[in-house]
């Protein structure tokens, strides 16, 4: 055995997946020239962002808050204190994609707060990457036995495993389109983006003599 041929091959693999999760931000500022008038006003923000967040508890799946930020503002030519300005990010993770759009612009309709996303992504238990590391290995063994029939051979046994990584694609902001009609409320149409999965094996396979006459 350890005399045998040795082949090694790279097998890979590739899916595109439906996003389980859609992320995005929520930041409430405030801006005024009295500290004390700023961080009201923040809280309020800030209060009012987790009151929508609350009604539409059953389609987020958890939420977070980020940095709290309060600083001075001050003029180029001193450090007079002119304004006090402050933010609260919060990350909310949705899975019911149906009234994320809504849910998003529900949001982005309060006073002085921003939003931004969604990005989509895959839990890390989906079962697209175990599936996509079993394709590379059956990858990897249908290469092998290519080789060793062109050579007039055949697999024998497998020598070494290894993998060589599993990746997803990069976030990726959604499509968005806003639709007005009349005084209706507007709508905002998301079109999640499916998610790359992709594995890749190397393996060493031992084979039969090859015929090269």
């Amino acid at each position: 055995m350890a005399d045998a041929p040795v082949v090694a091959v790279r097998g890979e693999a590739y899916r595109e997946v439906a996003p389980e999760l859609a992320r995005f931000t929520v930041t409430a500022v405030a801006r005024d020239r009295d500290r004390e008038t700023t961080l009201t006003r923040l809280a309020e923000r800030a209060a009012a962002v987790r009151a929508l967040l609350d009604a539409a508890e059953p389609a987020v799946d958890r939420r977070e808050t980020g940095q709290v930020n309060v600083w001075p503002v001050t003029k180029r030519a001193g450090d007079r204190v002119v304004a006090w300005q402050g933010s609260v990010g919060t990350t909310v993770t949705v899975t019911d994609f149906t009234s994320l759009g809504e849910l998003m612009l529900r949001l982005a309709d309060q006073e002085q707060v921003e939003v931004a996303g969604p990005v989509w992504s895959l839990r890390p238990d989906n079962p697209a990457y175990r599936e996509a590391r079993q394709a590379a290995i059956t990858d990897a063994l249908a290469r092998a036995r290519e080789y060793a029939e062109a050579l007039g051979a055949r697999v024998t046994a497998l020598r070494e495993l290894a993998d060589t990584g599993l990746t997803a694609a990069p976030p990726m902001l959604s499509k968005a389109a806003y639709a007005r009609s009349g005084e209706s409320a507007p709508e905002l149409e998301l079109d999640p983006v499916p998610q790359p999965v992709q594995a890749a094996v190397e393996a060493r396979f031992t084979i039969s003599e090859p015929v090269l006459g």
